[in-house]
């Protein structure tokens, strides 16, 4: 009894160590994924906290349900628009990209360890799957947004390329463990038919999921509860059948994120702490079974791979995969840079541990170190790569609370909150003749702590809250109606999309005339909107620029098909 209550302090006092500490590091850039790292070693037997931790198989359970979790919620906020835009490039980077990375790492660890090519692609395997969580941790940290092109992609990658990593390692393990020198065909039918059934097992997943979902009516804090449950289920399900229970479970989470689903702010809002829980608690129990003088005595061997993953390998992977797609050299630069490695590495590092292959110990233990330097090295240099290569946008604006409403057959209405500031545009309008959508309604305003309702304030006041019912859809037009964007200088409106507001639907033969600008033979014929769909390879989004003799055009708004809406006009 003693003992359960040991543990029970000990584990609550990491988790809330892990939370406070994370406060601070946010500030200063810090990857949250590294603190968390580094309190599990610090808790571990060579550091303070003295904890002999060796329990391999229980760590690969905790890591792959968290896995499991966090997969879920990422695929729960990737919203189509981003799937459409980075769909292509994404997949291949996850399948191909891991491929070269670890044909890259093999060929260098056959000459630095003196491993056989299995060998070699297996520490090729363990380290080949990005963290995008990593990413845009650092990059909300630091109040950053990125193009969408390059954030859909390495958002997709992510999400598929751990099954890939996944497949590859457990074939290599087995492989090595059976004692063969080489792999048969076979492989590549294992790979289809593991990420085909993985696929389509989380489709069907994730549409019985949100039918299931809106059929029962629960209490509201039961809805997070089913949806894991039901998530889980699809990853356990899946792997039993012989696909991949990674690849499923995101594919589920896409499906309900991009489904009106009852109670979905709710589900959200709940699995976004689940996430981080599962998070906290995966890299504490990793810190755990890590033991520090371990690391130290292969330093400067996984340094080595380390340098030549960041280097090397990762840079050939996405110029090889993105040569298909087009994209400016400074998003494949910026994608080359900042892929992060994070806790998948390691979870890859204990299969063989599990396995008892030779050298097991040790692709754990660089499979660990190179994480650490990817987030070391990598994750304090994500924002300022981001700033030097010019791929910042204005971050989008949010309302300040987002609360469920919906009902059967109307599941996407909620009551959103906004707090009005001094440069609020809803203070230059009449209450009455505020720019809100149909069917949106105020449903009172909170002012000196009265509630007060919508016929009994003649206008808005700073400090005042508003509260608004609207669909989900209609957030973004109720932002601009109620936000005032605070960006730097650099990003301010008239800045960077210029002070002219194009719509794409103009002829440009039309605008060319009106502002003396000379187009390429042809394009005249045709809209704005369509001219830049063709330049940017029907995959454009919001901040593209195109600079056509004394004037550029900058991408300002797309729909939710992914077609240009409206442009900014700016004069060199």
């Amino acid at each position: 009894m003693h003992e359960a209550n040991h543990l029970i302090l000990i584990g609550a006092a990491l988790v809330a160590a892990s939370v406070i500490v994370s406060a601070f590091a946010s500030r200063a850039g810090t990857p949250l994924l590294l603190v968390f790292l580094v309190l599990g070693m610090l808790a571990g037997e060579d550091g303070p906290g003295g904890i002999q931790f060796y329990d391999v198989e229980l760590t690969y359970l905790i890591g792959s349900i968290a896995l499991g979790i966090i997969l879920f919620d990422g695929g729960m906020r990737t919203h189509a628009q981003t799937v459409r835009v980075g769909i292509g490039p994404g997949v291949v980077l996850a399948t191909v990209g891991v491929a070269v990375t670890a044909g890259v790492i093999a060929l260098f660890a056959v000459w630095l360890f003196g491993f056989t090519w299995l060998q070699g692609l297996l520490l090729g395997a363990i380290v080949g799957s990005t963290d995008a969580a990593a990413i845009f941790s650092v990059l909300s940290a630091r109040g950053l947004a990125i193009k969408r092109r390059v954030s859909a992609t390495l958002e997709i990658e992510s999400g598929c390329n751990d099954p890939m990593a996944v497949f590859l390692t457990l074939v290599l393990v087995q492989a090595i463990a059976a004692g063969k020198t080489g792999l048969d065909w076979g492989v590549a039918w294992r790979l289809v038919s593991e990420l085909g059934i993985g696929g389509i097992a989380g489709l069907a997943g994730g549409y019985l999921m949100v039918s299931i979902i809106n059929r029962l009516e629960l209490a509201q804090a039961l809805y997070p509860l089913l949806a894991s449950a039901l998530a889980l289920a699809v990853f356990g399900a899946t792997a039993s059948i012989g696909g991949s229970g990674f690849l499923a479970i995101y594919v589920a989470g896409l499906v309900m994120g991009n489904r009106q689903v009852h109670s979905a702010q709710n589900i959200l809002r709940v699995h976004d702490g689940l996430a981080w829980l599962a998070q906290i608690g995966m890299f504490l129990v990793l810190g755990l079974l890590a033991t520090p003088k371990d690391l130290l005595g292969v330093a400067h061997l996984a340094l080595a791979v380390a340098v030549v993953l960041i280097v090397v390998a990762r840079p050939l992977a996405v110029v090889l995969c993105l040569a298909p797609f087009g994209f400016p050299w400074r998003e494949q630069a910026f994608i080359g840079w900042v892929g992060l490695r994070g806790a998948v590495p390691i979870i890859l590092g204990i299969f063989p541990l599990v396995a008892g292959i030779e050298n097991a110990w040790l692709f754990f233990n660089v499979g660990f170190f190179v994480v650490l330097v990817s987030l070391f090295v990598q994750g304090w240099t994500v924002a300022p790569a981001a700033r030097l290569l010019q791929l910042e946008v204005p971050p989008a604006s949010v309302p300040a609370g987002r609360y469920d409403l919906g009902t059967a057959g109307h599941w996407d209405l909620e009551l959103m909150r906004y707090d009005l500031s001094e440069d609020s545009p809803a203070l230059r309008t009449a209450l009455a003749h505020l720019p809100l959508p149909e069917q949106a309604s105020l449903a009172g305003v909170l002012r000196n702590h009265r509630l007060e309702s919508p016929g009994s304030v003649a206008d808005l006041q700073p400090g005042d809250r508003v509260y608004v019912i609207a669909s989900a859809a209609h957030v973004d037009t109720l932002n601009r109606a109620f936000i005032a964007p605070h960006h730097p200088e650099r990003l301010e409106e008239h800045k960077f999309f210029g002070d002219l507001v194009l719509d794409a639907d103009a002829g440009l033969g039309d605008i060319a005339a009106f502002y003396g600008v000379e187009m390429p033979p042809g394009a005249g014929d045709v809209s704005l909107g369509v001219y830049l769909q063709r330049v940017f390879r029907k995959r454009p989004v919001v901040g593209d620029r195109l600079k056509v003799g004394r004037v550029e055009f900058v991408i300002r708004e797309t729909a939710e098909d992914g077609r240009v809406s409206r442009v900014g006009l700016k004069f060199r």
